[in-house]
């Protein structure tokens, strides 16, 4: 857990690119509501999502329940992700918040400017376009040939969520979180050719979730690295 001071109170405003289908950086925060530093990175998220340069996505972690509060949206598979980026970067460390930029820069999740710092650093995404389609509650995906060895996927979250937290130490606080992931599913690897996939929504799409999108990530075997193209799917 790291504790921190002070976290900005203005907006993050990116004039680096006009918005788009897909967002200059995906800005991954992994975050707990028993942790005492989260409050000021789910803060900054709230706000961060309101810029359509970027995507934010928020992971809550089991990490911090032993410390009195069984954090509410946590799920084994944002932990494996979270420690899966700290072996990938090759330094382990995990840490909460932590915001992960694009998939390979690690900042604190409540550090404005080390975040806007990265997402200005971050290499253009290839043109990738993602065709997303739903129809008969089946979800198809199409994406061009990808630059390197990737895993495609889908996230499916929650757009807001807020929790009444009655123990622990962020006992009294009530939060709302953004773009909260509750389920992510590997529909496969590509590597150098068009690619497509079928999926049906219940698969992919979980009750508590009401959007989705796609993520074209490299690496394999479920160990991530650079974030190459994210299409959010149309309401």
């Amino acid at each position: 857990m790291v504790r921190i001071l002070a976290c900005a109170a203005t907006f993050l405003l990116f004039l680096i690119a006009p918005a788009s289908s897909q967002p200059r950086a995906v800005l991954e925060l992994f975050t707990s509501q028993g942790c005492p530093s989260s409050p000021k990175a789910d803060d900054l998220a709230k706000r961060l999502v309101q810029d359509p340069n970027v995507l934010v996505l928020t992971y809550s972690l089991d990490y911090w329940d032993y410390l009195g509060w069984k954090d509410t949206l946590a799920l084994p598979g944002n932990s494996a992700r979270w420690r899966a980026y700290g072996l990938a970067r090759g330094d382990r460390q995990v840490f909460t918040p932590q915001m992960i930029v694009n998939g390979t820069t690690s900042t604190m999740g409540s550090d404005k400017a080390g975040i806007e710092s990265a997402v200005l650093e971050a290499e253009d995404h290839p043109d990738m376009p993602i065709d997303i389609r739903e129809q008969s509650a089946r979800i198809e995906v199409k994406l061009s040939a990808p630059p390197r060895a990737a895993e495609v996927w889908i996230i499916a979250y929650s757009s807001q969520r807020t929790v009444e937290i009655a123990k622990g130490d962020n006992a009294g606080r009530t939060i709302t979180y953004n773009n909260v992931v509750r389920r992510m599913t590997r529909l496969g690897a590509v590597n150098g050719k068009p690619a497509r996939f079928l999926i049906t929504r219940g698969e992919a799409v979980p009750a508590d979730a009401d959007r989705y999108l796609v993520m074209v990530q490299a690496g394999t075997s479920g160990m991530p690295g650079p974030i190459l193209a994210a299409q959010v799917a149309s309401r």
